[in-house]
């Protein structure tokens, strides 16, 4: 007797038809030859600090054998929980390493919150759009979503978070739109939460990569303003990744969260991969210890705000009669919207694919798929020249697509 087809079982059947084959069509953009990938979220990796990162590896293998090539904490080197609690904790946010799990990346930190707080078809209060990440991650338990429309007059947090199994945010130069959350958006997020026991999670990892005026405090921050002293226990779940700060290839991120969440999210990472790389999260802590992120940081800083004005300029020359958009103060994407509203930008990708350039259209960060008049546009990849021939292109299959008609 023949085992039943997996596309016939009912959880992945559900889970493929919400699918989108785009996803997989600009993912794997980056292989095809000669195309010019502006779609996905990639850092430059001429900004990795690869000798540093050398010398770190050979001397923490050298030093810790043991520990760096064998099975480690569930929750993660208690050294490395005390950096990142000391990094992000401060007096009026106090943290221990019981508020602070190691991830295997920011991805395993989006599915074991999935994994620990949704049930099947539950209701997810989503900032909108929202991290194509992050609906991949939630998808198998087929959750309802609520929109989040925070940069919308008259924004009710409370009734927007109220009956949700919690509410995603990623505030600073959002994944897809670059925009930037405002102090008074984000305080009332954090009030709802507090008043209504929703969870609130915090994704930012693209908070370091700030280019214009000043960071804004963390959600994480204005929370543990209104709790008593002593260590965070509040609704507020704050998850962050080097993988923009040193690379992405250390599959480093982190929870920061109450004791109790930190507690439910290790229970469900012990069945995840047992624990994260011993030798990355070494890695890590000898990087934080030797500030390894602050000597990086203004040559990336300088490298993408370079690239951030090339992309802008080139689309104003190229793009300018066709879609709106703003300059983001920071992140790796521009968010730009079709003045036309009947330009379907998942119509667009072949055009565009097949003049050697690809986008991200805003269908996929919309669980619904029903969002089809905008694109996003990463900048950190591709150096100027190479931006600017990718707008160019992208021009080109905008007129070939208007001049096809259907």
């Amino acid at each position: 007797m023949s085992s039943q087809p997996i596309a016939a079982r009912p959880a992945f059947a559900r889970w493929l038809a919400t699918t989108n084959d785009i996803t997989r069509t600009f993912l794997a953009a980056g292989r095809i030859p000669g195309l010019i990938n502006m779609a996905g979220g990639l850092p430059a990796a001429e900004t990795y600090p690869v000798a540093e990162l050398a010398a770190i590896a050979c001397d923490v293998v050298a030093a810790h054998p043991q520990e760096v090539l064998g099975y480690g904490p569930v929750e993660g080197l208690p050294e490395l929980r005390d950096a990142l609690a000391a990094r992000f904790g401060s007096d009026a946010l106090p943290l221990t390493r019981a508020n602070v799990l190691v991830t295997s990346g920011g991805m395993q930190g989006l599915d074991l919150i999935g994994k620990v707080l949704l049930d099947d078809g539950g209701l997810i209060a989503g900032q909108f759009p929202t991290y194509l990440g992050a609906l991949d991650a939630w998808r198998p338990r087929a959750p309802t979503f609520r929109n989040l429309m925070i940069e919308d007059a008259g924004f009710d947090a409370v009734a927007a978070l109220a009956g949700a199994q919690f509410a995603y945010t990623v505030p600073n130069f959002s994944n897809p739109t670059g925009r930037l959350v405002g102090v008074e958006a984000r305080q009332a997020l954090v009030d709802a939460a507090h008043r209504t026991g929703t969870w609130l999670v915090e994704d930012d990892p693209y908070g370091t990569l700030h280019y214009d005026g000043a960071p804004l405090p963390r959600m994480l921050e204005l929370s543990a303003r209104s709790r008593p002293s002593g260590p965070y226990d509040g609704p507020v779940i704050y998850m962050g990744t080097l993988s923009k700060e040193i690379a992405p290839g250390l599959r480093i991120g982190w929870i920061i969260a109450a004791p109790e969440m930190i507690a439910a999210l290790t229970l469900a990472k012990q069945g995840s991969d047992l624990c994260t790389s011993g030798l990355t999260q070494r890695v890590a802590l000898a990087a934080l210890e030797v500030g390894l992120i602050e000597t990086v940081q203004p040559r990336i800083l300088a490298t993408y705000r370079e690239r951030r004005d090339a992309l802008c300029g080139a689309m104003v020359e190229h793009l300018g009669g066709w879609f709106d958009w703003e300059v983001p103060v920071g992140g790796m994407f521009v968010w730009a919207t079709a003045r036309d509203p009947s330009l379907d930008t998942d119509l667009l990708l072949p055009h565009a694919m097949a003049a050697g350039v690809c986008v991200a259209p805003s269908s996929v960060f919309d669980a619904s798929g029903l969002n089809r008049r905008a694109i996003r546009i990463n900048f950190t990849l591709n150096e100027p020249a190479k931006l600017a021939e990718g707008v160019r292109r992208l021009a080109q299959a905008l007129m070939t697509m208007q001049a096809r008609p259907g």
